[in-house]
């Protein structure tokens, strides 16, 4: 059973004054409209769209600030003062989404759309409906003259999905004093699913796994196909890829992974969930292990993994091929690291004739475990909303740019107030949509949210 279906569906009921949805929404709108793409779109115009909002609000100039490394690479860094009883809170979105094809969608991925209870556009769920919610709280914060005990500070980056200019991590290396705080609430990650119509848990994500490509090529003196031999480039890449897919990596648990397992096992139940008590117990018993692993996403969430994405090999269909290469493209937890996993994919094969480099050599980044008071907060923030919902911490299986925050000694936690259908996700993908009202609710989670982490 999938993440479970015992939990009976919530209704949500909360008092969002229709200003503040119809605020939300043109906020929401105008950045779907700015193309962010990496080929095409400008990050900057959209960090200016919003910078114009702050002015207009009576921020001051000297807290609104749009900068980057490249004319439209901007990011949006904007400070609400505090009383400064206690060290900022960061709140970081991304504003620079996947590529999009008109050709591949049913309608204009840069033309916001309503219909039939969703709103459609590039970026919907990742991440400008939560760019969105932040700046619509900030202002409606600014508005209702909210005074924290702590600065808040708003990060509207580029460069998060792809590009040669990541915005995050150029904040942190050339103006950290900009975004040094006391911990990091990320929007690009977490969030609420259904499953059947039914609120299965909300996920606060406080470790993710580590991109690592590694390429593996066979290179071979060839020959004329008439005259075919087993030392073949290919028959050594291939075996060597039947070996990977062969192996699995041992369990590598931490204290995020962990809790997920221990809270995910009440909710799931059954042989699944005892699967899951037992590996946060003992992690290294084969049977619960074993059945844990044939479900994708729980494998991934108890190891490192690595599949091969890319294959290229030979020259002509007559000849015998001089090269073979294949991209094997790795997820590392926490706690593990490239040169580990590169003598493991090497014992592996255990074939001289192939030999394995990494792409671009990567830093994992810590887990960020929870503090039981954060836990809290947002436990209360989510039940006011959404009564019975159990928050459970996760693991993210890919990438987000809170791995920059957490390497700079930052906890990051991934949080969103956002319910996606976990059998429709489209994040990335064709018609890219949010429902509208796990729009409106997710703004207003966020509003209570950094109310009581504010104070």
């Amino acid at each position: 059973m999938r993440l479970g279906l015992l939990l009976l569906a919530s209704t949500c009921v909360f008092a969002q004054l229709p200003k503040e949805r119809e605020r939300a929404r043109d906020v929401f709108v105008e950045l779907i409209e700015i193309n962010t793409t990496d080929s095409a779109g400008d990050n900057t115009q959209a960090a200016e769209a919003m910078a114009a909002r702050f002015r207009a609000a009576g921020f001051p100039p000297a807290d609104i600030q749009v900068l980057g490394p490249n004319p439209h690479k901007g990011n949006l860094v904007v400070r609400y003062r505090g009383t400064g009883a206690a060290k900022p809170i960061l709140f970081i979105g991304h504003l620079d989404v996947v590529e999009a094809r008109r050709e591949d969608w049913s309608f204009d991925p840069f033309k916001f759309l309503e219909k039939d209870g969703y709103f459609y556009g590039r970026g919907a769920e990742d991440d400008k409906s939560g760019d969105a919610a932040l700046v619509a709280n900030f202002l409606r914060l600014k508005e209702e003259g909210f005074q924290p005990d702590r600065d808040l500070i708003l990060a509207l980056t580029s460069d998060e999905e792809g590009g040669d200019y990541n915005g995050a991590a150029w904040l942190l290396h050339t103006h950290r004093d900009l975004v040094d705080a006391a911990f990091c609430v990320n929007t690009d990650a977490g969030g609420g699913e259904f499953e059947h119509g039914r609120r299965i848990a909300l996920s606060v994500q406080a470790a993710e796994k580590t991109f690592q490509s590694f390429k593996f090529e066979v290179k071979n003196k060839g020959g004329h196909s008439s005259l075919p031999v087993p030392d073949n480039a290919i028959y050594h890449l291939a075996g060597s890829l039947d070996a990977i897919q062969r192996y699995a990596f041992p369990v590598l648990l931490n204290p995020v992974s962990r809790g997920f397992f221990d809270r995910m096992s009440a909710i799931v139940g059954g042989q699944e969930g005892s699967d899951m008590k037992a590996v946060v117990q003992t992690p290294d018993l084969p049977g619960p292990v074993s059945r844990l692993s044939k479900i994708a996403y729980l494998n991934a969430m108890l190891r490192t993994t690595c599949v091969p994405t890319m294959l290229q090999a030979g020259d002509a269909e007559n000849a015998l091929p001089q090269d073979a290469v294949a991209i094997v493209n790795c997820r590392l937890v926490p706690g593990d690291s490239a040169q580990n996993v590169l003598s493991a994919l090497t014992h592996t094969v255990h074939d001289m004739q192939v030999s394995i480099t990494p792409l671009r050599p990567e830093v994992a980044g810590p887990a960020s475990p929870i503090p039981d008071d954060f836990m809290k907060i947002l436990e209360s923030s989510s039940n006011s909303l959404w009564p019975g919902v159990p928050v459970v911490p996760v693991m993210e299986t890919g990438a987000t740019d809170g791995k920059y925050f957490r390497l700079a000694g930052i906890p990051t936690y991934g949080v969103s107030g956002f319910f996606y259908d976990i059998d429709d996700v489209r994040a990335h993908g064709r018609d890219e949509r949010i429902g509208a009202e796990s729009f409106f609710e997710g703004v207003e989670f966020y509003y209570r949210l950094m109310h009581a982490l504010a104070k």
